[in-house]
């Protein structure tokens, strides 16, 4: 009646963190028994390895581990894919943590339909954390407005990333697994598009997770963040072109959509900060054109 689950963790120079994800997932509410746990380091240059070495000596069996040198995040994925057991594959990125019944609710709504491929929860918000908390916003305003990833302001349906979300092993292996060639941001979104293309579904649940964003906490976390997105999408762009909208992409667009996400964000989380996430959307939708930018001129 427990299927196992993979849970798959890719990671570099995560040492600050990974502890944090791995002891979410060991107090999951689920059989530990049915819970596999595959790393990947990808060419980490600080404690990682070590932390990894513990926990694969103490879960013994239940864990695989493999290290690749910067490779990219497709094939460091594709890695979790080729070796999992389990008949669904749950990501978990190391800035993340699970809450104790995450994993529970990602096989219950796999279980109840078997069209389904793809499942993820919700993001929770962190104390303390100004910058994070509006990077997240958007994405509780979408949810708890339409109970699944649709945009709020344009109305359109929004796919997944990979940290936090539950594949069918069997969707994924169907497409090929990731596209190896797809070494920065933008994997997620080429698995996704592909999976639903081949006919299965995506379905949103309400379990709820903490996403960190590697400790996003100041402005240049922010801009590095969207840089990096902005120039992985430019080298991806003939794969997830269907993915993001350049012209929504702009600045002026993230300067309107800050506006008009903050009146339903401070409606659903009661914080005055809500009021920021124009600037903070013309902000890193400026980095993200100046990765893109980049990308273009490397080409």
């Amino acid at each position: 009646m427990n299927p196992l689950l993979t849970v798959g963790i890719c990671v570099r120079n995560g040492e600050t963190m990974l502890s944090n994800a791995v002891e979410s997932i060991l107090r999951q509410d689920y059989p530990q028994e049915r819970l596999q746990i595959i790393f990947v380091d990808d060419g980490s240059q600080d404690r990682t390895p070590k932390i990894i070495s513990q926990y694969t000596a103490m879960l013994g069996q239940r864990a695989k581990a493999f290290k690749t040198s910067w490779k990219g995040l497709g094939y460091a994925r594709n890695c979790i894919v080729d070796s999992a057991d389990g008949e669904y594959i749950l990501f978990v990125d190391a800035d993340e943590m699970l809450t104790p019944g995450y994993v529970k609710t990602q096989v219950e709504v796999m279980q109840k339909n078997p069209q389904v491929g793809i499942t993820a929860g919700v993001f929770k918000i962190i104390p303390g954390n100004s910058i994070l908390n509006l990077e997240i916003a958007p994405h509780i305003v979408n949810q708890k407005s339409f109970g699944k990833p649709k945009s709020f302001i344009w109305k359109t349906d929004k796919l997944v990333g990979t940290g936090g979300t539950t594949f069918r092993t069997v969707a994924v292996r169907q497409v090929q697994g990731f596209d190896e060639n797809i070494k920065g941001a933008g994997e997620d979104t080429d698995l996704v598009l592909r999976i639903k293309k081949a006919g299965w579904l995506l379905e949103p649940n309400a379990a709820e997770f903490y996403e960190l964003h590697s400790g996003l906490s100041k402005p240049t976390d922010l801009w590095k963040k969207y840089y990096w997105y902005g120039y992985g999408c430019q080298k991806s762009f003939q794969q997830t072109r269907n993915g993001f909208s350049f012209p929504r992409m702009s600045p002026m667009a993230g300067l309107i959509t800050g506006v008009l996400y903050s009146f339903p964000a401070y409606r659903f989380l009661r914080q005055k900060q809500m009021f920021l996430l124009p600037l903070h959307f013309g902000f890193k939708h400026t980095a993200w054109v100046f990765g893109f930018m980049k990308g273009q001129i490397k080409k």
